[in-house]
């Protein structure tokens, strides 16, 4: 990593003596979210992934450039609603001028900047930006654990409706099988995964409509909610690496193998860290087949393996004993810390677009701003 902190060093260096600088000179004197926008801006750049547009026939289109920093801001500030951030950029000359605009009657309107995301949505623009990011600054580097979990997204729109297929006599009859008959058994998601399935296949038959998602709290109580469901990796130090966007009421389990795949594309690393909900066979062994180590807590399926677990924990707790593997899963609580931040500062909890590819790309501009924000972290 150390070749990392000092590229991250170089730039640092670069926004507090030459950049900050001059924009004061030019903007006038800069508040702490200021600088982080300009952090993030110039960080991802986010303009080196938009197409030019200017030499297409017909009416020219607002500048989509400027729009999709107003975006980046948008997470930056944690702002619910785009009337929001169209008003504080009336209102805010130096947040105006750094996404682009120098007058107020230059601001696009509302339909304008509604248009603009749903190009962003469906060209995959923010998720684009983030593995650009990531491939820059971690691609060469070795991390030791990646942290694997999912958070619940609340959605402002109807859940998909379950609808009963009827049942295929001919292949699925009921009650034992007769002797010798053998009965072909479909396979499960996690034996289609592992079987040969490319990436794009994998993410392809993961189900990614609004639907009810259902778990257990902290506090051990059934919640639902409506929406979606955000599977992450993230890397030490708090760097989200990898991100899928599911149905609610997919289990963690079945996006596993997918976003280990992502994630060893984009990065290097040693040890996946999950919890019981990932206690699978096929995902230890696929973890196995990429070079891995698979650090999951066990899920104890029968009371009386429930009983054992809890009677080593205690025994362990009375010695002050802790295995390596335990001290290493300790590191998990990274990507809890990721869910947390971006739901309570980078606008996770306040979706207000609707459709699979709008929230993902709502999420993922919160996502851009947290991860420069800790790679930044590297060089404080």
């Amino acid at each position: 990593m150390n070749q990392t902190r000092n590229r991250l060093s170089t730039i640092w260096n670069h926004f507090q003596t030459s950049l900050f600088p001059w924009l004061k000179e030019e903007r006038g004197e800069l508040t702490e979210k200021h600088q982080q926008l300009v952090e993030v801006l110039e960080m991802s750049q986010i303009d080196a992934h938009i197409p030019y547009v200017g030499l297409v026939p017909g009416r020219p289109m607002k500048n989509r450039c400027a729009i999709a920093r107003a975006f980046v801001a948008k997470a930056v500030y944690n702002m619910p609603t785009t009337e929001i951030l169209m008003d504080r950029l009336k209102s805010d000359s130096r947040l105006r001028r750094l996404c682009g605009w120098e007058k107020v009657n230059a601001i696009p309107s509302q339909s304008t900047f509604s248009r603009a995301f749903a190009e962003f949505a469906d060209s995959q623009l923010a998720e684009r930006v983030h593995a650009a990011l990531i491939d820059k600054h971690l691609g060469k580097q070795l991390l030791g654990h990646i942290s694997r979990d999912s958070t619940a997204i609340t959605a402002r729109e109807k859940p998909e409706k379950k609808t009963k297929s009827a049942p295929d006599k001919a292949s699925k009859k009921r009650g034992r099988p007769r002797k010798g008959e053998q009965r072909i058994q479909e396979p499960t998601r996690l034996e289609k995964q592992i079987g040969g399935m490319s990436l794009a296949e994998m993410k392809a038959d993961l189900p990614t409509a609004c639907n009810v998602g259902t778990k257990h709290n902290s506090k051990g109580y059934k919640t639902s909610w409506i929406g979606y469901k955000l599977h992450i990796d993230a890397g030490d130090g708090g760097i989200p690496v990898s991100c899928l966007l599911t149905s609610a009421s997919l289990h963690d389990s079945q996006v596993a193998i997918p976003l280990a795949e992502m994630t060893s594309q984009r990065v290097s690393y040693c040890y996946d860290l999950m919890d019981a909900a990932y206690d699978a066979p096929l995902i230890k062994q696929h973890s196995q087949a990429l070079g891995h180590v698979p650090l999951i807590d066990e899920n104890p399926r029968r009371k009386e393996r429930k009983a054992e677990l809890q009677a080593e924990h205690k025994s362990r707790r009375h010695a002050n004993y802790q295995p390596a593997e335990m001290i290493r899963y300790n590191e998990r609580s990274t990507v809890e810390r990721v869910n947390g931040r971006l739901k309570d500062e980078f606008g996770a909890r306040m979706v207000r677009v609707r459709g699979h590819a709008k929230v993902m790309s709502h999420l993922m501009f919160g996502i851009i701003v947290l991860t420069v924000g800790q790679l930044m972290k590297f060089v404080e």
